[in-house]
């Protein structure tokens, strides 16, 4: 058996975790909006047309902020099409993903919507056929009391109090040539500086995410990277980083992704502190993973021009759920520098909440690891000292053991992440001494079939199982980690 053991230290701190570490996104791509969190007519519609039975769902996973509107979506999007009269708002056709936008939904809803689900908005202004003046009308839309023509429009629009949006991203994915009006970093770095400074003039107390890299596999990585921090490194909080892992044919390789996601942003920590030091600087240039994901883009197909069509609907595994729990603990361990992730996106589009039109709701594999990060993931992530057998992967020398150590002092509690990448048992020593004697609440497992997936047929056929428990007091203990499975060890103090 694989032996692998962590020696948890209550001093050997990270950071604070972020409560916008467990946040996420919402486009208007696919069904992510129209039938999937608004279908008017449905059973479990509100009088907003808002579905309670998916809104429930989001309520339980605890997320704190959704980014809206796009995405792709947004480079081509101008969102007075979004507000005031229904009957009024013009049919777009969306270059991003060859549909046609309604515009039935729109800034004003969505903020409706997400008052009533209980999270919080970050916004973001389009950097691709709009200009830095369109970007300050929108804040001056959205943040501004009143007394001036947007103000008032929205004022007139139903929401005669600010809408107080606090966060922006300063458009989308810049860097890809698929973006519309795509640039490069020099002329995406003027451009942005010249729409922050526009939105905080604005709006003094807002925070501002400046476009990173889209993936790793960019030819412009790092290199875009530093050239956009150093343009914007006066005027932005964040620089957005954004990944997303398939199968390409190797389960092991899959399993793995995290050590990628870990380099990427070790790699961007270093980047960015190069150009503090350029600058001459005081702050820490930050990070937002504001889209992460399991996604098979190649199973993209073309589609005809028509609304809401059913694309990018993956229909997640076990195998899924456990490489998305590794990239939490990945978000976790960086609490340091990644203040901001939010899982892209929420409902039916590469998504843990999947609607029929018209019908029921489920959750997919993926729910569930989210949901035990959100959910457990708050307070202080520890450094444990790690010994762990390690293999070969497509990115070298690969732990078995990926893990996260999370100590909420206001439970007094303490909870381990743990995924077994492997294809063999292993016993997971734990040395809590630090912490005197301590005693196990839970011990939560996702194992089994690799291929398993959550249908409607079979709505539960991937759930968490409850293991059971180490009696009494303690302050050292193992636990056996099945052949690739994923574990939430808790422990009160």
């Amino acid at each position: 058996m694989k032996q692998a053991k962590l020696h948890i230290e209550k001093d050997f701190r990270i950071a604070e975790v972020d409560e916008r570490l467990f946040s996420s996104f919402l486009e208007h791509l696919g069904r992510a909006i129209y039938t999937g969190i608004y279908e008017p007519g449905h059973p479990q519609a509100d009088e907003n047309g808002y579905r309670m039975d998916v809104m429930k769902l989001i309520q339980q996973l605890g997320v704190s902020h959704i980014r809206y509107p796009g995405g792709n979506f947004l480079s081509g999007y101008d969102w007075k099409d979004g507000i005031g009269p229904k009957e009024d708002r013009p049919r777009r056709l969306d270059l991003a993903w060859h549909t046609i936008e309604s515009n039935q939904f729109g800034i004003d809803e969505f903020y409706d919507w997400s008052k009533k689900a209980g999270t919080q908005i970050m916004g973001a202004v389009n950097m691709g056929t709009g200009t830095p003046k369109d970007a300050g009308q929108l804040v001056e839309y959205c943040n501004f009391a009143g007394g001036t023509y947007w103000s008032d429009l929205r004022a007139k629009n139903g929401h005669k109090d600010p809408l107080n949006i606090k966060l922006w991203c300063i458009g989308n994915e810049m860097d890809g040539e698929w973006q519309i009006c795509h640039l490069d970093a020099d002329d995406y770095g003027k451009k942005a500086v010249e729409a922050a400074k526009i939105m905080r003039w604005i709006d003094d107390s807002i925070q501002m995410v400046a476009c990173g890299s889209a993936s790793t596999l960019q030819k412009t990585y790092p290199e875009w990277d530093r050239k956009v921090m150093e343009y914007t490194y006066d005027y932005v909080d964040y620089l957005s980083l954004h990944r997303y892992y398939e199968n390409e044919g190797n389960d092991f390789d899959f399993l793995a992704s995290f050590v990628d996601m870990d380099r990427f942003i070790h790699t961007l920590e270093g980047t960015a502190n190069y150009v503090k030091a350029l600058k001459r600087g005081t702050k820490d240039i930050c990070f937002s993973f504001d889209e992460w994901n399991v996604w098979y883009q190649q199973h993209q197909q073309p589609h005809p021009w028509q609304e809401a069509p059913e694309i990018l609907e993956d229909h997640y595994t076990l195998l899924d759920a456990l490489v998305f729990a590794g990239m939490s603990m990945t978000l976790l361990n960086h609490a340091d520098r990644v203040k901001i992730a939010c899982l892209a996106q929420l409902v039916n589009v590469i998504a843990p909440i999947f609607t029929e039109k018209g019908g029921r709701v489920i959750k997919q594999s993926i729910y569930y690891p989210f949901e035990y990060m959100s959910k457990f993931g708050r307070g202080t992530v520890l450094k444990p000292v790690v010994s762990t057998p390690t293999a070969e992967s497509r990115y070298g020398d690969t732990p078995l053991l990926q893990q996260s150590v999370v100590y909420d002092e206001k439970t007094n509690a303490v909870t381990v992440f743990a995924l077994n990448i492997g294809a063999e048992e292993m016993q997971l020593d734990l040395d809590l001494r630090s912490f005197g004697k301590v005693k196990m609440q839970e011990h939560i497992c996702m194992a089994g079939s690799l291929s398993a997936t959550n249908t409607f047929a079979q709505p539960d056929a991937v759930t968490p199982k409850d293991l059971p428990l180490e009696q009494g007091e303690f302050d050292t203990c193992s636990v056996i980690l099945q052949p690739q499975s994923y574990h939430v060890l808790r422990f009160s103090l």
